[in-house]
């Protein structure tokens, strides 16, 4: 079958490398896909937005089987909708469904009707009132811009005045845009993170084994958040016991409770959670779609066939699948561009992925690349994400690396302990 996937990122080189493995997969195309992905697909500069109608009529025309959406906005818009209507099969969540995502109020209004377990939480549209209820707060403050900020809605301060500064930035200054027209303010949920994704198809679910993000720019989960600066598979922090209890208290009561509300999700559901010091799972956050870093280790692992797994989500069939996963662990360590999270240039010539060898263990994913006189060069903050499979967490952290040291660009910079809390959490 010939399969389309939506997006332009390292998520998205490495749903498309995947899926270049499938004996069923005639062709991959990827709009619009990035210098990376053009090894493993062919890019197509299709439209994606609006009301979809370019990339619909592209998909139709060239008889595309099945389409899978990498990124949130899409998916938010509506595209599954879209896609649908037209008769095309596709794999992800529907409109309604992704307001997981999309609304973190709507989410959290969700978890607390539902009983998922999760923090409190309170919402305003004004900050004054805002910054009285964070008066009757103790530090740290969470608060998150209620829409989609590209990974930079929540914001962690750790001071009153941070939070207030914070809270005005967002409902005064407009910084999110409409993102930011209404503003969450969480309770602090100490632990240690972890990401459990699923598939679903709004009946079965089907997780994925376990991972976890390094969200922080800097060494020891210091610094800003980005949208991610690392992952690793599978996180020690999940053991199986914790595994089973995510599963019967939050994924599929998630997928339940939806569909209970009329809303059939379908596609991937990423929960990012927090586990407490009492051992309990609570949720900071859903997403609708693979996590990106998480993506490149997990589907490093995945031993099942994801051409497979998505076309029976679109069926609604997914009972049929069973997943399997590639013992040992995966690594993946973001090269992102200097002064990212903040300002930074592009532009800037990448040396060294010629003296990479790449096969199914090891693999730099494009996500912030483009094409400049037939050299690859800087076009985001996240460049590159160097990943790697092997027996161990330790290994697995060398290979990846090793390879990091091959790979050069002027103001580089890169975490240099991804993987830290899975060594430490092994040798205790």
């Amino acid at each position: 079958m010939k399969v389309l996937v939506i997006g332009g990122g390292g998520r998205e080189h490495a749903i498309a490398w995947k899926l270049a493995q499938s004996p069923r997969v005639e062709k991959v195309f990827c709009a619009p896909g990035n210098p990376g992905i053009a090894r493993v697909a062919e890019c197509v500069g299709v439209e994606v937005g609006g009301d979809f109608a370019a990339v619909r009529t592209w998909a139709k025309d060239h008889a595309i089987d099945l389409t899978i959406v990498g990124p949130e906005a899409p998916l938010v818009d509506g595209i599954v909708d879209a896609f649908e209507a037209d008769g095309l099969k596709v794999c992800g969540p529907s409109r309604a469904a992704a307001q997981m995502e999309g609304s973190k109020i709507f989410a959290k209004d969700f978890m607390l009707e539902a009983g998922i377990p999760t923090g409190a939480a309170q919402y305003f549209t004004q900050s004054a009132p805002a910054i009285e209820y964070l008066e009757t707060l103790s530090a740290p403050y969470v608060i998150k811009a209620s829409g989609l900020a590209a990974g930079k809605g929540a914001v962690v301060a750790h001071s009153l005045d941070e939070a207030r500064d914070t809270v005005r930035q967002m409902l005064d200054e407009r910084v999110f845009g409409e993102a930011g027209e209404r503003v969450l303010i969480e309770e602090f949920l100490e632990g240690e993170e972890a990401s459990m994704l699923a598939f679903t198809d709004g009946t079965t679910v089907l997780p994925m084994s376990s991972a976890q993000d390094h969200k922080p720019i800097f060494d020891g989960d210091k610094g800003p958040n980005t949208g991610g600066m690392g992952a690793y598979s599978p996180a020690p922090v999940v053991t199986p016991e914790l595994e089973k209890e995510i599963f019967d208290t939050i994924l599929q009561p998630t997928v339940d409770g939806l569909r209970k509300r009329g809303i059939l999700y379908k596609g991937i559901l990423y929960a990012g959670l927090m586990i407490g010091r009492d051992g309990r799972p609570r949720v900071v956050e859903f997403n609708c779609r693979f996590g990106d870093p998480e993506t490149q280790p997990l589907l490093m692992r995945l031993d099942t066939d994801l051409a497979e797994v998505a076309l029976a989500i679109a069926e609604e069939r997914l009972g049929e699948i069973e997943l399997r996963w590639r013992p040992g662990a995966s690594v993946c360590v973001v090269l992102a561009s200097g002064g990212y999270p903040g300002s930074y240039e592009k532009g800037k010539e990448i040396e060294g992925l010629d003296k990479v060898r790449e096969d199914d263990s090891i693999a730099v994913f494009h996500a912030g690349t483009a094409m400049r006189d037939g050299r690859v060069v800087t076009s985001g903050g996240r460049v590159l994400g160097v990943t790697a499979l092997a027996p161990t967490v330790r290994e697995a952290i060398d290979r990846a690396y090793t390879i990091c040291g091959r790979i050069r660009f002027d103001g580089v910079q890169f975490r240099r302990d991804i993987g830290k809390k899975a060594l430490d959490r092994l040798a205790s």
